[in-house]
């Protein structure tokens, strides 16, 4: 595993304040921390949004980098805050009030993966939780801020776009009434984390490739989009889950027979979704 854990994928030129980022793809699976689960090869995969760095790895070629994990989400969570630290899974973590992600598991260094099943016996000591985060973590973040910065200095903004996939279970609550189930999911955190301009713009560029798109349910952007959407300060950031059903096989985490055609529609929808960075000013929504 490289200690890195990630690997950026940059344009021959800078052409859009867009940048595309898969925190939850990473797949590479060290031995060292497998003979540690007492989970499966298979089931130990189940929180992985599996592929999605395959499905949007055209990005360079619109003008827009993409960063993407390599460290898997059950070994360290790219998308959780540094502080939220298991006290079930970490020796000598203090509880400090009640948060629904570490109660349930899923704080930067997961207890589970999905449905709840445990990766671990035991607990694992500070010093290792640490190392994962100085090793993977931080330098994951480290290099979001960095090529942010960078499309902020050359166009007077930077819009992250955060790539993820969703299991499509999650997406059953739609399923009453007449709501139509989503494809996509896109979330600003109700309007926080980007302009609404530019929010309505990535919208248009899924349904106009045949997407069936909602807004912030059931997901509105979790640590990333929270951290880095910065509006007032010209820097957007919007999250994307995609359901996993429509280009893979959810029990065997394998992709299905729709896996070209969608990456195909989504290879437009990147295009599009760069083309909204390249002006150098993108005017805020009003309040």
């Amino acid at each position: 595993m490289p200690r890195s854990g990630f690997k950026l994928f940059r344009p021959e030129a800078l052409g859009s304040s867009v940048v595309f980022a898969s925190p939850h793809s990473g797949r590479e699976y060290a031995w060292s921390f497998m003979r540690r689960s007492v989970l499966s090869d298979l089931l130990i995969r189940s929180s992985e949004d599996a592929f999605v760095d395959l499905l949007i790895d055209r990005a360079p070629e619109f003008g827009a980098p993409l960063l993407a994990a390599t460290v898997p989400r059950a070994f360290v969570d790219l998308n959780r805050s540094v502080e939220e630290l298991d006290p079930a899974l970490i020796e000598g973590v203090r509880r400090n009030g009640h948060n629904p992600r570490i109660a349930s598991g899923l704080g930067v260094i997961p207890r589970v993966v999905a449905n709840g099943r445990a990766i671990y016996r035991g607990k694992m000591s500070r010093l290792e939780a640490n190392k994962r985060l100085n090793d993977f973590w931080h330098p994951y973040h480290a290099q979001l801020s960095s090529i942010l910065n960078e499309a902020h200095q050359v166009f007077g903004h930077a819009i992250l776009v955060d790539v993820h996939s969703m299991p499509r279970e999650a997406l059953d609550g739609f399923n009453r009434g007449n709501q139509t189930r989503p494809d996509v999911v896109l979330g600003d955190r109700f309007g926080a984390s980007a302009s609404g301009i530019i929010v309505d713009q990535i919208e248009a560029a899924f349904t106009a490739a045949g997407f069936t798109v909602a807004r912030n349910t059931p997901f509105a952007g979790a640590y990333i989009t929270q951290t880095y959407g910065r509006p007032s300060r010209s820097q957007h950031a919007v999250q994307i889950e995609i359901d996993r059903s429509i280009y893979m096989n959810e029990a065997s985490m394998t992709p299905n027979s729709a896996f070209e055609t969608v990456k195909s529609s989504l290879n437009g929808v990147l295009k599009e979704i760069a083309d909204i960075g390249r002006e150098r000013i993108v005017p805020l929504a009003a309040e």
